[in-house]
């Protein structure tokens, strides 16, 4: 007698999605004996281990011999997928009771989470799946970081998948409608999970007259800003709008810490953008007004 779940592992396989067998409370499975975790001694490549469930999302598989046997190992188990570019998705986990409802709200109202395939998950809350941008681009797995109840399940992650049953309150995952397109990944999304948190420069850098040197938690404003500004000097042409949105996310840091007004911030990227011969534009102003807004500073 074959497994319930057979039927959605394969259709999951035959999209081009690797699956894999979690326990019963939504973690992945212990390694086995012959495989230490990662930095152990005797550690191997996880990602060329043959075993069937160790290593979690690693164990991933589109072959329905080796799904078959995962669920016949684990029949009690979750099914799950593993995102990122191994599968070409990426997820957004939505928690309700993180207040990840609010946040999805806000979230929409930015343009960052457009329709798309989803799940309703067990606890009520939602997965939504949109279309990763390549194996040319690593996006980031984060929890909580965008904003609360939202974690990002991409390129180092999983979501739990439909019919699943959640260990708590013992409801199925289930697909809102699984004939839905999956939406391409949202560029301010895209833009977020790429744009790395500032980091002072090392190298020595005259400080901005506009910059003062109190409060906040940032060591080196004065050099921080100066990087964000040579980004853009640097930025090629089809990485422009990308490229200014983060460096607009980083410099509302610093105006958030106390280091620069927004005004000066506003007119420091600008400035940038036409030492480095960028045509004017309107999108140019929004790009940085955006990125602002993401950081809570408004002008």
């Amino acid at each position: 007698m074959s497994h319930p779940w057979l039927a959605a592992a394969l259709r999951y396989a035959a999209n081009g999605w690797p699956v894999f067998m979690l326990g019963r409370t939504k973690r992945p499975l212990g390694n086995c004996a012959n495989c230490p975790k990662d930095n152990a001694p005797g550690a191997h490549d996880p990602q060329a281990c043959r075993c069937l469930t160790c290593h979690g999302f690693y164990a991933a598989s589109r072959d329905p011999l080796t799904i078959r046997r995962m669920l016949n190992f684990e029949p009690r188990g979750m099914l799950a997928i593993r995102t990122g570019a191994a599968s070409g998705l990426v997820g957004v986990d939505v928690d309700p009771a993180k207040g990840g409802m609010a946040s999805l709200t806000q979230l929409i109202a930015r343009g960052m989470t457009p329709p798309t395939r989803y799940v309703v998950t067990g606890s009520g809350g939602l997965h939504l799946y949109y279309r990763h941008p390549g194996p040319h681009v690593k996006v980031p797995s984060t929890n909580g970081k965008l904003a609360p109840g939202i974690d990002i399940k991409a390129d180092g992650g999983y979501l739990a998948a439909p019919p699943s049953v959640h260990p708590d309150t013992r409801r199925p995952y289930a697909w809102a409608d699984d004939q839905a397109p999956i939406t391409e990944v949202a560029p301010p999304l895209l833009t977020w999970c790429l744009t790395p948190d500032p980091r002072p420069a090392q190298r020595p850098a005259s400080r901005p007259t506009h910059i003062t040197t109190g409060g906040g938690a940032i060591s080196y404003p004065d050099r921080l800003m100066d990087t964000l500004l040579a980004r853009i000097s640097e930025a090629p042409d089809g990485r422009r709008r990308v490229t200014l949105y983060g460096c607009a996310r980083g410099a509302a840091r610093i105006v958030a810490a106390g280091h620069l007004t927004g005004t000066a911030a506003f007119d420091l990227l600008v400035a940038a953008c036409d030492r480095a011969g960028w045509p004017p534009a309107k999108s140019t102003p929004n790009a940085i007004r955006d990125g602002f807004a993401v950081e809570g500073v408004h002008l």
